[in-house]
């Protein structure tokens, strides 16, 4: 059996793939300093690598699929194929600026940009008319102001690191979150496109399975057109008769943000024995 290779990022993406791979069948064991991880699957092989690297190994053929930011994807301009958006890990690649300063002020002036998003900084910088010196960082980007850099291109979440060393966001240069990408080689061949749609097919079903939860309800005959009436739900509900001819147990999987108003207004619709459960999987 031929093996898929798969390269999943080092650091905070590893915790939400990894749990990725376990929701879909696929316990992943990552002993303390290997590169190697243990995959529940023996048609998988997986090593471990920064999320910088992921899109160019892709690109050069020696991995076949893997997982990184589209922040990496195209500060590296690997062309691969986007198979999935996760949707986690989700950082804005900004522009900041010491708090102090202003914008003006850096567009009279040649400026230093720190940054480990050097093609993305470069493109942004033309198209905004600065005149700039690149100054390539290893992490730590936030530091460099205002003795080292008059601006930085870096990753955020929430803006506050940003916050509390002094600096300011003036602009946005990219929203991402981690993706599931492929080889386009591996794309062409039929076997291992299969594996990775496959893979994406299970992922998809653990990531709705998340955000929705099944309701059970019992209801009586004379409620029972206008509680269904009153139902959302992903196609139609499952319905079965209650024991005795005494109504309908309803079933529902409906988005978790709903349930709190959702709940109330099936009591008024005559719902009762409303009992609500977690979902593993929604594959539609």
């Amino acid at each position: 059996m031929t093996k898929l290779r798969i390269l999943i990022p080092k650091g905070r993406i590893f915790d939400n793939v990894s749990r990725l791979f376990d929701e879909a069948g696929f316990p992943i064991y990552l002993a303390d300093r290997t590169y190697r991880p243990a995959i529940n699957a023996d048609w998988l092989d997986a090593k471990i690598m920064k999320p910088q690297n992921v899109g160019e190994l892709l690109e050069l053929g020696s991995h076949d699929a893997g997982f990184t930011g589209i922040d990496w994807i195209q500060e590296s301009r690997a062309d691969v194929v986007e198979v999935l958006d996760l949707g986690f890990d989700k950082v804005k690649i900004v522009a900041a600026i010491p708090a102090e300063t202003g914008e003006d002020d850096l567009k009279a002036k040649k400026i230093v940009v720190a940054t480990e998003y050097c093609n993305l900084a470069e493109n942004w910088l033309k198209s905004a008319g600065y005149r700039y010196r690149i100054l390539r960082t290893y992490g730590a980007t936030e530091v460099f102001p205002p003795d080292d850099a008059d601006m930085i291109i870096d990753n955020t979440s929430s803006g506050q690191t940003l916050r509390d060393n002094g600096l300011k966001i003036t602009a946005v240069l990219l929203e991402s979150s981690t993706r599931f990408v492929a080889s386009k080689a591996v794309m062409a061949d039929a076997e291992k496109r299969g594996r990775i749609e496959e893979l994406a097919m299970l992922f998809r079903a653990v990531l709705d399975g998340r955000s929705k939860v099944m309701l059970e309800m019992n209801i009586s005959k004379e409620c029972f057109a206008g509680l269904v009436a009153g139902l959302p739900s992903m196609r139609s509900p499952t319905v079965a008769p209650l024991y005795g001819d005494a109504g309908y147990a309803v079933k529902i999987a409906v988005k978790k943000s709903e349930v709190s108003d959702l709940i109330p207004r099936l009591k008024k619709l005559g719902a009762a024995d409303i009992v609500e459960y977690d979902l593993r999987k929604v594959v539609p």
